[in-house]
Parts: C-alpha cells; structure tokens; sequence
C-alpha cells in the first residue's frame, strides 16, 4: 500500500513516520510532488480545512491521501490562533508568541487553558476515515524547551509539568494531539489494509 503524507512540515513528517512504523506501508510526501500546488484553507474548523486538504492533494496526485490540520486554541483569546496557527500573526514563532503574549496581557488572560487540536482526513475517491486528538495544556508565563516544533515552546503540559517544548519526541508523541489523531489512523489502517487484502 502506498499512502500521500499530504505535508512538507517536516516536524509533522518525521512524528507521523514514527506513529505510522512497522506498517507494511509505502510514505509518500508531497515533496514527490512538486508540480502540484497548494491549495487555500478556507475552513472554519481543523475537520474542514484537513478535508479541503485531502480531497485537493488525492485528486491532483491519484493517491491514498492523509491530510491533517491543527493547531492552538486559546480559551481566553476566544479559541485563537486556531484554524488561523501557521498564518498567525508574522513569520516566525517568536512573533506569533510575542503577539499571543500582548493579547493575554491586555485581556487579563496570562495562564490561560488552551488545547492543541489534530483532525485528519483519509481519502482516496472518497472519505474513507476520520480522527481527532486533543491535548489540554495551559499557556506557559514564557517560552520553555528547544525541542519539538511550532507553539509547543508556549504549551504548559500540568502532567508533566513542563512544555511540549521540553519533552523527548517519544514523551511528546505518547500524548499529543497529532499523536492521538495519527494512532487511530494507524489501527484502522491495520485493519482495512488486512480486509482490502482478503477480499
């Protein structure tokens, strides 16, 4: 079987690679493809924006495709950056935390509850399967940790006590969003791969 990663961030390739190993599946990214473009994410919600995805990358490509798309909800900046995350505010992720910084600070907000969230689409003609994973955190008093990638330096974990930032790939991977999300699409690929195969 060979499956589309419909992604160039290499940060999410190499976590889906690692929840997706062992899988008798052939990875493909979209840097197979470089003649196909990208196409504007115009959904309300990361379910929508993860379907505009996967039925653009699986009809231009032909392939079984898996697209996702997530990002940080913050409860006292009413759900922001959410579907908005990678566009949010500048080119850089010490720009997007200067300006969620500034915006908590005018609202009162410091510490405020937030949630990473991954939904996935799978598609080859149709849907085929859905997921979603959601990891709840706090907004850290400041960027901690130089590891993984995006806003984890600026989402406290209270279990772990520390960021996602400060946590080794397998720590992250073991309770994270996409990590969540990209588990149950790892099982039912297990099993639809073995009833496509016996039929």
């Amino acid at each position: 079987m060979q499956l589309l990663i419909a992604t160039t961030n290499q940060g999410k390739l190499d976590e889906i690679r690692t929840i997706l190993d062992g899988l008798p599946i052939e990875l493909f990214t979209l840097r197979s493809f470089p003649a196909v473009g990208e196409i504007e994410e115009t959904g309300q919600t990361f379910t929508e924006n993860s379907r505009i995805k996967a039925e653009h990358y699986a009809a231009k490509t032909g392939m079984l495709t898996v697209a996702d798309d997530s990002g940080l909800a913050i409860d006292a900046l009413d759900g922001q950056p959410g579907v908005q995350s990678s566009r949010f505010n500048g080119e850089t992720y010490e720009e997007k935390f200067s300006e969620i910084y500034k915006q908590l600070s005018k609202s009162g907000g410091k510490g405020s509850p937030a949630q990473f969230v991954c939904a996935l689409t799978l598609i080859k003609r149709e849907i085929i399967f859905e997921a979603k994973g959601t990891v709840e955190g706090v907004i850290a008093a400041e960027p901690q940790g130089k590891a993984g990638f995006g806003y984890d330096p600026i989402f406290y974990y209270p279990p772990y006590a520390c960021t996602l930032a400060e946590l080794s790939p397998e720590q992250k991977i073991a309770i994270s969003h996409r990590g969540q999300a990209f588990r149950q699409l790892r099982a039912f690929l297990a099993t639809w791969q073995h009833e496509t195969h016996c039929r």
